[in-house]
């Protein structure tokens, strides 16, 4: 089991690397699963949309795409963030970039724990579990 972190082509580093690794460790235990391999990769706008383009066929720029190599009950992932989006949405929501980067972790996290966001109700269910989490981080 590990938690990896990868930067690619930024300059951001993450800040408290060793408690956000436990505290997604136990974002994973409490949806009773059990923590894996996670690779999360770090990049910007310009990579990310071309892994959407490439594997999601969406042609527009995202924060956060997973993808999922678990195997039952165990989580295994690579989780791509966008740091250029974390940024912009942080101005816009008016929240610090570290607290915007943590919030799209957990997402992809949750996502690995079979969370979707295909449908609204989807959506809600997963913002709500997803911002419960993220205060108990801020705790």
């Amino acid at each position: 089991m590990s938690i990896k972190i990868y930067y690619d082509n930024i300059k951001y580093r993450i800040h408290k690397t060793a408690e956000i690794k436990k505290f997604l460790e136990k974002v994973i235990t409490d949806e009773n699963k059990k923590p894996g391999d996670l690779v999360f990769i770090l990049t910007g706008d310009k990579s990310l949309l071309k892994i959407n383009r490439q594997f999601l066929n969406h042609d527009y720029f995202t924060d956060v795409i997973s993808f999922d190599y678990s195997e039952e009950v165990t989580v295994n992932g690579e989780i791509y963030i966008s740091i250029d989006t974390i940024r912009r949405n942080a101005g816009r929501y008016k929240t610090e970039i570290e607290k915007e980067l943590l919030r799209v972790m957990i997402h992809g996290v949750l996502h690995l724990c079979g969370y979707r966001d295909d449908s609204s109700k989807e959506r809600r269910k997963m913002f709500r579990r997803q911002e419960m989490r993220l205060k108990e981080f801020e705790v």
